[in-house]
């Protein structure tokens, strides 16, 4: 480390019981009870970058520090004399590219996933000549500028549009505006083609991004059920199993969902892909939903209940498992006898054992019996980190009943 940059970046400093190990070894994070916090370190502006000694004064690399976070550092880079220009950023990038275009023949995807590849915090799902960005911590959001430039030249977009939205950058302590960095939104919609199915994706004004692409395997592996079938689909914000159950040849389709731009999206799509005859809709609350369709004595030869994170954290844990046991409870009874249940859990901290046995208890108390025929993750655009469980969030578990 050079006299220089110790006069240019502060130094920041973990504790002697602080595992350096873990970091050493590729754990993205340093919490706030691991780091010294005296009055400097707290007076550190967040997203600033600085230099991470390990409690002997060696320097580990450089990381971005947020003292208003439980996460008060995020590594960066392992050399503590980095840049972080616009070539750091378009070297990372490039690596992430280059998985993408050997997985998919189109550019719809996922195309930074956070720490797996290497830039903390950030998310970008592109969508063919438009990136959509969430950058999620405060260091991202500072250097915006130089991300920006970064995707000019490496995929070479020309629409960069910034996503403020979302609970991660209410922790980080980050603003909720969104809008366009480079170039312009699109006019309207747009569409995207996966697994035989067309999905419209509202890039501005839909949730997170507008498409979840960490579905797409479990799409597949739902059409390959659905052949002939009566598909329920709850929770289906633009339609995302049900249009591709119909894909994949199913007798018909509903989609069922409390957003009504939503749903509108989803019918789009089906009318886009020749399935409007086959497809119909349902808005409202999707507990609601599932009791009325109970007391319709409807049945489905596919159920499948994809919500939201009704455990975000770990403080909500317990809550959350409640929920996932309650939706089980309430679609199994719709499914046929020999159906199938698809449940899903995109909350991080209720790992996989907890949601499969929250998942069984509710189909049990739904008065059915269920094998577990296949356990179902995020798509390969969204690899995990060994070290981070958090980074392997998204469950699906197909039940037959």
């Amino acid at each position: 480390m050079t006299d220089a940059l110790t006069d240019t970046l502060p130094i920041v400093r973990l504790k002697p019981k602080a595992n350096a190990r873990a970091v050493r070894h590729g754990f993205p994070w340093v919490y706030e009870n691991e780091l010294v916090t005296d009055r400097r370190t707290k007076n550190i502006a967040p997203g600033t970058l600085a230099v991470l000694e390990d409690s002997e004064r060696r320097p580990m690399g450089l990381v971005a520090v947020n003292p208003n976070s439980k996460i008060i550092c995020r590594m960066l880079d392992r050399n503590p004399e980095a840049t972080l220009d616009a070539a750091w950023f378009a070297a990372r990038i490039t690596k992430a590219l280059e998985l993408r275009e050997r997985l998919y023949d189109a550019p719809f995807y996922r195309l930074v996933h956070a720490e797996t590849d290497g830039l903390p915090g950030v998310i970008i799902d592109r969508f063919g000549d438009t990136c959509v960005v969430q950058p999620n911590a405060a260091w991202a959001d500072r250097l915006m500028p130089q991300l920006t430039e970064a995707l000019a030249q490496v995929p070479g977009v020309a629409n960069v549009l910034k996503s403020g939205s979302g609970r991660a950058r209410s922790l980080e302590g980050l603003d909720d505006e969104s809008g366009a960095v480079l170039g312009k939104a699109p006019d309207g919609p747009v569409a995207v083609q996966m697994n035989g199915a067309t999905y419209m994706a509202d890039l501005t004004g839909g949730q997170k991004t507008g498409l979840f692409f960490d579905q797409r395997p479990n799409h597949a592996f739902t059409a390959g059920l659905s052949k002939g079938a009566r598909v329920l689909d709850v929770f289906s914000h633009v339609g995302g199993f049900s249009l591709a159950a119909l894909a994949g040849g199913a007798e018909s389709a509903v989609a069922v969902d409390g957003s009504a731009p939503a749903l509108a999206l989803a019918e789009e799509g089906a009318r886009r892909a020749g399935f409007e005859d086959r497809f119909t809709t349902r808005k409202g609350d999707a507990f609601d939903q599932l009791q009325a369709l109970a007391e319709e004595g409807a049945k489905f030869d596919v159920v499948v209940c994809d919500p939201p994170a009704f455990a975000p954290s770990k403080p909500a844990l317990e809550k959350g498992l409640r929920a996932y046991e309650r939706v089980a409870r309430m679609a199994a009874p719709l499914v046929a006898e020999g159906g199938y249940l698809v449940l899903c859990s995109c909350s991080h901290a209720a790992e996989l054992s907890l949601f499969r046995n929250s998942s069984a208890r509710g189909i049990g108390r739904g008065g059915r019996r269920g094998q577990l025929i296949h356990t179902g993750f995020a798509g390969p655009d969204h690899p995990l980190m060994p070290q981070l469980a958090e980074s392997g969030y998204l469950k699906a578990l197909f039940f037959r009943l």
